[in-house]
């Protein structure tokens, strides 16, 4: 009886030891794959059936259209850091503006892709520390600018904004205001941060991390 619990106990680990080996590597690929296939096919869509690879070559070449993504993403990367790619990029924008219902669709994303991608903003390029909901409980928070407008002058306080997600979906939470001096900027990076959201608190940054966090406002500016 003893030797056939030892057994069974014995199973149960090398099973979950495999499942952790095996679904994060087979989720990525499987990822990876509906993507590929994704891009492929609005990629098609585009180009006549006669220039397709399998027309062309007589088999198909998975990821043409992810290929073919990127390269359009570096192409107006490079008209978008030259005079004449500028302009033209602007025309495009001030006619996406004039739409109605589009305009408001495409500012948003505007903002938004400014705010998180660009390299000379500090949108989400800083992790605070900060007592919510409710003081003596702590959250984790992205730190998307400083309070300015309206908002800023109702409050005597320097505010700065700050984006709370919420577990396991990072890319929807609440945006709130929190006096500078309150929030304690972390040492780990937007990345280790997302993970440790993510993943509910059970993949915590490595320990390299500075422990004596320090309020978000003694540290470079945001």
């Amino acid at each position: 009886m003893a030797l056939r619990l030892l057994i069974k106990t014995k199973l149960q680990r090398y099973f979950l030891a495999g499942l952790v080996a095996v679904v994060p590597i087979s989720l990525t690929i499987l990822v990876v794959r509906w993507t590929i296939a994704l891009m492929d096919q609005l990629l098609l869509r585009f180009i006549p059936e006669r220039y397709w690879p399998e027309s062309l070559i007589g088999f198909a070449l998975p990821g043409i259209g992810l290929l073919a993504t990127l390269l359009l993403i570096l192409l107006a990367g490079v008209l978008g850091t030259n005079y004449g790619g500028r302009s033209l990029l602007h025309l495009s924008e001030r006619l996406m503006g004039r739409i109605p219902l589009v305009k408001g669709i495409f500012g948003l994303f505007k903002q938004v892709a400014d705010t998180v991608l660009s390299a000379d903003r500090e949108g989400f390029r800083k992790v605070v520390l900060i007592e919510y909901p409710r003081r003596g409980i702590w959250s984790v928070g992205f730190v998307t600018g400083v309070s300015q407008g309206e908002v800023q002058t109702l409050i005597k306080q320097r505010t700065i904004n700050v984006f709370m997600p919420t577990t396991p979906n990072p890319t929807s939470g609440y945006y709130i205001l929190v006096p500078e001096e309150e929030a304690r900027e972390l040492n780990m990076t937007v990345e280790e941060a997302f993970k440790l959201i993510i993943s509910g608190g059970m993949v915590s940054p490595p320990e390299s991390c500075r422990l004596d966090v320090q309020p978000a406002g003694q540290a470079e500016t945001v």
